[in-house]
């Protein structure tokens, strides 16, 4: 028994040549895919206005073309055709086919449904994400417990997922002797470098060796604050009490200092609503003051996944024009913080300049569900179940259960073990790499069903920027399919 992915009735991603209209197109497919693709490539032949033929090789699956094996069994007359489009799984260089037929010869998309969008209407151009105007400033909490090398180590993780800022967090109540020489070796290695500390001594020897940012700075430790050639992140001696942030500012900038106001989030259930008050409030007493977020009360304080939460404090940052926000990634839900904020600021930042709704971005926060969840329809599997006459094993998920399909019937339900055992007692034995194929395969389309996920055999769940690429079986195989 050898792997056949469910996208054999789909096609695979491609680029397609602009001015369709008019031309003389051939689709080539296999016979499991015969006739989804003439209802389609009918329709959109119609609605496109070009002239289509639909031509079935002798292969069951178009999924296992190989183009060296098409090259031997499709003749192709130039005159009678302008382009020849593959199943998009088809493997091998197309460029030698084009060659050989003397026409152009192309893989077509990996959804049929998607042919549209490929032959030439494609949806409005994707909006460019690569402006933002919030600084992320990520914090290495515990500093002074860790090694010289860890903490270079999360820096550069931190700043490749995003962050514009290393932020040194120091432990109250202690003095680290050791602060300057990491601060050091952190502008070293190209890092900017900021401090959370209220520690005068710390303070001034991470501002000395190259910190050019203090958190924070209140009525405890302003007198002394105000003369650092750094700029100082102002915070309420009183988070209820908005008064003493103005008080702070006002002495810094009557000072010279520069600074950033941060009126404190606060958990929810401990003035959060309240705390988002402030933000605004100061907003509008402050309409030019450079302000800052720190968003891990809300973030680390709630066992809740941190993308969304970081997706809304990210708009509500761009509305204010709060131009920093302060990350953590210290419980285990907050471990991608910094490049959820990361893409993030993007989207805010599209969103509020153009006055358009965070939809369909090609950066997404999507993780848990995915935008689109398209099924076969069970129609279209009992079809296939009476067409397919070998022993390759396709997997769906479809009307919230699992679809098992091979020669020897149409498995289903919610139950992989029990599915998986009703398929061993009616199918032929199957030896260990296709039962751990099939185990793999099978947990997937759980997952799926689980969370109302796309679940398309032989390739991965889509995580948004946690995805993880898979190599499918299929492109495994290292020889033409025959």
């Amino acid at each position: 028994m050898s792997v056949v992915p469910s996208s054999c009735l789909s096609l695979d991603p491609g680029r397609f040549p602009e001015g369709v209209r008019g031309r003389r197109i051939l689709f080539v497919t296999g016979r499991l895919a015969e006739g989804l693709v003439r209802r389609v490539v009918d329709a959109v032949a119609r609605e496109i206005g070009f002239q289509a033929e639909v031509r079935v090789l002798g292969i069951t699956v178009a999924a296992l073309m190989h183009v060296e094996w098409v090259r031997r069994k499709l003749t192709v007359d130039p005159t009678s055709c302008d382009l020849v489009m593959l199943p998009g799984w088809c493997q091998g260089s197309v460029e030698r086919l084009s060659a050989q037929y003397g026409v152009p010869v192309v893989a077509g998309p990996r959804e049929i449904q998607e042919l549209p969008e490929f032959l030439g209407r494609s949806p409005a151009p994707a909006p460019e994400l690569s402006s933002y105007d919030i600084e992320i400033v990520a914090e290495i909490n515990h500093a002074p417990r860790l090694t010289l090398d860890e903490i270079l180590r999360l820096a550069d993780r931190y700043r490749r997922d995003g962050a514009d800022v290393i932020d040194v967090g120091c432990i109250p109540g202690e003095s680290w002797s050791g602060v300057a020489d990491v601060v050091r070796s952190l502008r070293a290695e190209g890092h900017r470098v900021s401090l959370d500390s209220f520690e005068r001594a710390e303070v001034e020897a991470a501002v000395e060796a190259g910190a050019e940012l203090v958190l924070s700075c209140n009525a405890s430790n302003r007198d002394w604050a105000a003369r650092l050639p750094a700029e100082l992140v102002v915070i309420p001696d009183d988070p209820a009490r908005l008064e003493t942030l103005a008080e702070t500012a006002a002495m810094l900038a009557e000072s010279g200092a520069r600074y950033r106001l941060d009126p404190i989030l606060e958990p929810v259930g401990f003035g959060f609503a309240a705390s988002l008050e402030r933000y605004d409030s100061t907003r509008r007493r402050f309409p030019q003051a450079a302000m800052m977020m720190g968003v891990g009360n809300v973030t680390e304080l709630a066992e809740v996944d941190s993308a969304g939460l970081n997706f809304l404090l990210a708009a509500v940052c761009q509305e204010l024009r709060i131009h920093s926000v302060l990350t953590t990634e210290v419980a285990p839900w907050c471990r991608s913080a910094v490049r959820e904020l990361d893409v993030a600021r993007r989207l805010v930042r599209q969103a509020v300049a153009q006055r358009v709704l965070v939809k369909r971005f090609p950066l997404s926060l999507l993780l848990l569900r995915d935008r689109k969840v398209t099924e076969p329809g069970e129609d279209a599997l009992e079809q296939l179940s009476r067409q397919v006459t070998d022993p390759n094993v396709r997997l769906f998920v479809d009307g919230g259960r699992l679809h098992l399909i091979n020669r020897d019937g149409h498995w289903q339900g919610d139950d992989p073990f029990e599915l998986f055992d009703r398929f061993l007692a009616a199918s032929d034995a199957i030896d260990a790499p296709h039962a751990f194929y099939l185990g793999y395969e099978l947990a997937k389309a759980v997952t799926a069903l689980t969370l109302g996920k796309q679940y398309t055999q032989d390739e991965p769940l889509q995580w948004g920027f946690l995805t993880r690429e898979e190599v499918s079986p299929l492109h495994r195989r290292k020889t033409p399919a025959e």
